[in-house]
């Protein structure tokens, strides 16, 4: 996506991205920025929120940014910080819902709480923003809502079975909303990433040196290997393909789950 396809392209609309201190999320705004869009960050911890901004607004976005910490796992939060959000910086257009957590066990170890907790995360919390931000979007008649869920999604992973089947709950939540609200201009999809280099997959890395005594290289090829390239993918890669779903002339795109992951799903 070049330069040209994204300047002033959002310059009126205001985008919410969750799990914004870092990673996926940070690269989101970042690109959703770059596209002239009013970015609020949403998160659990304020002190890395404001690291964050901080850092968007040295890159030349001061004005555009603001935090909001919620817990999205937690309706009223999401209720509640929505509203703050919307009273900043006016209706919420566009909602990143990038927001995560994973824990890996074997099936037979994985207990309800944790279950429980990956669920609540990773699929409820989806739930709750979607509902916090779509009547402003159907009232104006304009949205873009873009889940960033996983190739979990869209295919099996041994030793992360509550995460799986959060994300598989997530692509089916996108597909279904997608057809309720494709009549009334707001558009819904997925961005399903591969092993990206996040906070997430170094916890990864360092599972498996704990539990393998492999070296930190060894893990983290284990991980690329998976990747037709052999490689990570990188958050920015992520986030363009985000802020491409969420361009006006992107219009047509709905109901999707794209993979990026180096064609490790087709």
């Amino acid at each position: 996506m070049n330069k040209e396809q994204l300047d002033g392209a959002l310059a009126d609309k205001h985008a919410l991205v969750t799990g914004a201190a870092s990673g996926i999320g940070l690269a989101c705004a970042g690109a959703l920025l770059g596209a002239g869009a009013r970015v609020t960050l949403a998160g659990r911890d304020g002190a890395r929120l404001a690291r964050a901004r901080m850092q968007l607004e040295e890159a030349g976005h001061a004005g555009r940014v603001a935090i909001c910490v919620l817990d999205v796992s937690v309706e009223a939060s999401v209720q509640a910080g929505f509203a703050q959000a919307a009273a900043h910086f006016g209706r919420i257009d566009i909602l990143i819902n990038n927001a995560g957590q994973a824990h890996a066990a074997p099936f037979g170890k994985t207990g309800a709480a944790i279950w429980q907790q990956m669920l609540a995360v990773n699929l409820t919390g989806v739930f709750h923003c979607c509902q916090a931000a779509m009547p402003a979007m159907l009232e104006a008649g304009w949205g873009r809502i873009v889940n960033v869920a996983s190739t979990a999604g869209l295919k099996g992973y041994r030793y992360v079975s509550a995460y799986v089947a959060a994300k598989h709950g997530v692509i089916g939540l996108t597909r279904a909303l997608a057809l309720e609200v494709a009549p009334r201009g707001v558009t819904v999809n997925a961005v399903c990433p591969g092993y990206t280099e996040t906070e997430m997959v170094a916890q990864a890395v360092q599972n498996i040196v704990r539990k393998t005594g492999r070296g930190e290289d060894a893990a983290r090829a284990e991980l690329a290997a998976g990747n037709p390239q052999q490689r990570l993918v990188q958050p920015q890669e992520v986030a363009d393909a985000v802020a491409w779903l969420c361009l006006p002339a992107s219009a047509a795109m709905n109901g999707q789950s794209i993979a990026v992951a180096g064609g490790e799903v087709m």
